[in-house]
């Protein structure tokens, strides 16, 4: 055989198993769309003040088509009806601060799960913390830094997508941003603290804050997360770490490619140089001023205050709830988170899961309410309040035509009795119903 006719069938051979695959992906039938009718007892939007008796929500394929009274709702006649009497249908929960690569403290100290703890281990533990979150009636989790599990959140994030593993839709941060020397762990001997790994990627001056932003943008981060202060002072109390700059020029380069940042900051300072900076949000706020509050409301800056992990870290600690008086770190986060609801700040909700069990996200929602807010303050919080915070107010936080089916019953009224957010009959996440 010459050599060029030996050419052509080598040409053939590899077009025709091409053409042959596209032929047959042009023929194949689009999957009919699912169709479900959810009838429970009463219906909370996400942003009304008080449930809606008698309505039912009619959802095609992963999108919400209609919402209102039964009566008014004319099902196809493929629609699977599910029933749920006694139930309070909403929009899935959100958590907006979680850390789905750790666990709880008295568990395994964080130190130990740092350096102590395989990535392949910390991975496999998170994809339980998933199921656990999204089945506690949780559909959507933004995870704010991987604590020394590198870029695992962004592969997590792609299994979740791409139907590997069942869990809450996932925003991420991956690595975190920490100023060089304020962070852990620490406490080793100078000859060896440059060589132990950190629980963030270290930066310091202009430079290297815009090459660490670049390079978790890079790497997957939809939120650029930056520790504003830290326990790094003389004698290891919370102090600035960042200069107003140095975040300012975070905060330029992350908002050019779309992105927000948000800052750890638990000291009035390292809260006022993030607003001043251009934050999107303020995690924790522990000593925040009533002057600090009104300058976030001023600007428009959300707050997560986090109220549940201080929480569990005393009870870890000795401190019996409900029996012995308030430990001074709680009478100062009540009197803090107290300051900022009279500022008129936007709270949203986000519980610093990770440091207690995941699954247990509604203890945030219940605190939010035990400190001060309403249940229907608190619950807007956890739905169409975290859904506009981050970036997807016209698309989750609210049950509504045109909304992604993201959907939760419980039973009883949660706008009455936020405990009944921990009875969760049904969830649904795009479309898909996981828990029934």
């Amino acid at each position: 055989m010459r050599a060029s006719s030996f050419r052509l069938l080598i040409a053939i051979a590899a077009a025709v198993p091409c053409l042959s695959t596209a032929q047959v992906r042009a023929r194949q039938p689009a999957a009919p769309l699912t169709t479900t009718l959810l009838v429970p007892d009463r219906v909370w939007d996400g942003v009304g003040d008080a449930p809606h008796a008698g309505w039912a929500v009619l959802i095609i394929g992963n999108k919400i088509v209609a919402a209102g009274p039964r009566s008014q709702i004319s099902a196809p006649a493929d629609a699977t009806t599910i029933n749920l009497p006694g139930t309070t249908l909403m929009p899935g929960l959100i958590d907006a601060h979680s850390h789905v690569l750790l666990h709880p403290y008295n568990e395994t100290s964080w130190n130990d799960q740092v350096l102590h703890e395989s990535l392949a281990l910390r991975t496999a533990r998170a994809v339980n913390h998933l199921k656990a979150t999204l089945m506690a009636g949780f559909t959507t989790l933004r995870d704010l830094g991987t604590e020394g599990a590198g870029y695992a959140d962004v592969g997590l994030k792609q299994a979740l997508n791409q139907g590997v593993i069942p869990g809450p839709r996932l925003f991420t941060s991956t690595r975190a941003i920490v100023a060089t020397g304020a962070y852990g762990p620490a406490g080793f001997t100078p000859e060896y603290q440059d060589q132990i790994p950190q629980g963030a990627q270290e930066a310091s001056g202009l430079d290297q804050m815009a090459q660490v932003v670049r390079d978790q943008i890079k790497h997957g981060a939809d939120w650029v997360k930056i520790y504003a202060d830290y326990r790094w002072g003389p004698n290891g109390e919370a102090e600035p770490t960042f200069t107003i700059d140095e975040l300012k020029e975070a905060v330029e380069i992350a908002n050019s490619s779309g992105r927000p940042v948000t800052v750890h900051a638990t000291t009035a300072e390292g809260m006022r140089r993030g607003v001043l900076a251009g934050v999107a949000t303020v995690e924790h706020g522990d000593a925040g001023t009533p002057e600090v509050f009104k300058l976030m409301a001023q600007h428009g800056v959300c707050f997560v205050p986090t109220l549940a992990a201080g929480d569990a870290v005393l009870q870890y600690g000795g401190w019996k709830k409900g029996t012995d008086p308030d430990p001074p770190a709680i009478v100062a986060k009540k009197k803090s988170f107290k300051a900022a609801l009279d500022a008129g700040v936007t709270i949203c909700n986000g519980s610093d899961v990770g440091v207690f069990s995941h699954g247990d996200n509604a203890r945030e929602v219940e605190m939010l309410v035990a400190y001060g807010m309403t249940p229907l303050a608190a619950l807007r919080s956890a739905t169409s309040i975290d859904a506009k915070m981050l970036g997807m107010g016209d698309k989750l936080g609210q049950v509504k035509d045109g909304f992604l089916a993201d959907l939760i019953a419980v039973r009883g009224d949660p706008t009455r009795d936020i405990a009944a957010i921990r009875n969760v009959q049904l969830v649904m996440k795009d479309g898909t119903i996981y828990k029934q």
